[in-house]
């Protein structure tokens, strides 16, 4: 039946509309039966553990003394973060770059939620790297679970990086998973003030799959950035993000919703209010169309409680039942799903404005893509008190040439969900 209605939705050209979405949404259906049809996702440890197998290069006994001196440099902090259920929180990773800070360390969160320690040092090795002179610098990654070290060495414009990933066991030591060697095939500082680097190693399990080397990506935040920034990102702006929404990915105003779509806006406002996930969801039958009548007092609330927007304004712009005081809703589905693998927004500077509103200026940072600005939004937020705020507005800028925000996919039409689902 899904293959049927698969074969329908071509037909009707929908698949070319949303192709990358239904491209992905088929390698979701693939990979289980690829992997003997387990539902587990595996963990970061997991996968490290396999490439141990393949690994082109050992630690030495420096290196090993090294791992030890952190270990023992960052237990308390870990231990304590163990007994407080506090792992990967903001203030550990703080505390941990602050403490290898002050032991003398390059290091940095694996978030770049933390400004880098001993900045200056990889600041000199990039010049390095432009001038062509001889030098070496090691840089600390502190994860939730444990860190990954980059030595990196450069001579003649070239650079060789190995990096190793260590985690922490029962004991709360740091050992060993996989440590691999690579020439940086692409090495690059940014305005924005980014270290980004890329290269491949050869990996068994991934040789199998793809007939290529394992590529890896870094992306690491060199240049400081202003506290109040991280703040306002904190809180106004990484919480929707940019991921099955379009909040921050069009134009639009208060004089102006017309491009937001406020069904997705709905999913992500739900548990930023509830603290818990929208209990609307699709049906467990990919083939199936979920619909449900929200009470038009908690879809109102919802979407109330960040735009300054008359009710009969959201009404008009969604399907609202007069009937049954209620919003018709049809959960994203099967055909719907987006690619996972996104950028996410960095606030970089801000203008307080005489009205009370503040001017948020972002960049969409894409690791994956090795862009530490895909494309740039201003968006302005009406602060109310100390838990409330209002979204005012917000202006895409994006870059000179043919740009397209491609991992994200829009709603099925009224039409398009008829096709797809047969109207049930």
């Amino acid at each position: 039946m899904l293959l049927e209605k698969t074969n329908r939705f071509w037909k009707a050209g929908l698949i070319e509309k949303n192709k990358k979405t239904l491209l992905f949404a088929m390698i979701i259906l693939i990979l289980p039966i690829m992997t003997g049809g387990s539902d587990e996702t595996p963990e970061v440890s997991d996968i490290e553990i396999t490439q141990q197998d393949s690994e082109v290069y050992s630690f030495d006994k420096k290196d090993s003394a090294s791992t030890e001196r952190i270990a023992e440099i960052l237990s308390d902090i870990y231990e304590e973060a163990v007994d407080t259920n506090t792992l990967g929180s903001l203030d550990m990773m703080r505390r941990m770059v602050a403490r290898l800070n002050e032991n003398g360390y390059v290091a940095v969160d694996s978030g770049n939620r933390v400004d880098m320690a001993h900045a200056e040092q990889a600041l000199a090795f990039c010049r390095s790297v432009d001038e062509k002179e001889m030098d070496e610098l090691t840089i600390i990654v502190v994860m939730e679970m444990g860190i990954r070290k980059f030595d990196l060495k450069t001579e003649g414009g070239s650079v060789n990086i190995v990096r190793g990933y260590c985690q922490y066991d029962q004991n709360g030591s740091l050992q060993n998973r996989s440590t691999v060697s690579y020439p940086a095939d692409f090495w690059q500082y940014t305005e924005e003030g980014y270290l980004i680097f890329e290269g491949s190693y050869f990996s068994d399990e991934s040789y199998i799959l793809t007939l290529s080397d394992t590529p890896e990506h870094t992306m690491l935040r060199i240049l400081p950035l202003d506290e109040k920034c991280r703040e306002y990102n904190r809180k106004y702006i990484l919480p929707v993000g940019y991921e099955q929404n379009n909040l921050f990915l069009c134009n639009w105003s208060e004089d102006d919703f017309r491009n937001l779509d406020f069904y997705d806006l709905f999913d992500r406002f739900y548990p930023m209010i509830h603290s818990q996930p929208v209990p609307y969801v699709a049906d467990e039958n990919l083939g199936v169309g979920a619909v449900y009548q929200i009470p038009g007092g908690l879809f109102e609330n919802v979407i109330g409680a960040y735009f300054n927007m008359d009710s009969e304004i959201l009404r008009s712009k969604t399907t609202y039942i007069p009937e049954l005081a209620a919003y018709e809703y049809r959960p994203r589905g099967f055909y719907e799903v987006e690619y996972p693998d996104i950028a996410y927004p960095e606030v970089v500077s801000y203008t307080e404005n005489g009205d009370g509103t503040v001017t948020l200026h972002i960049n969409a940072v894409y690791p994956g893509g090795n862009m530490s600005k895909e494309f740039s939004h201003t968006t302005v937020i009406r602060p109310l008190s100390e838990d409330s705020f209002q979204y005012v507005s917000n202006e895409i800028i994006l870059p000179e040439g043919v740009h397209d925000i491609w991992w994200h996919s829009n709603r099925l039409t009224e039409e398009e969900w008829k096709e797809v689902y047969g109207g049930t």
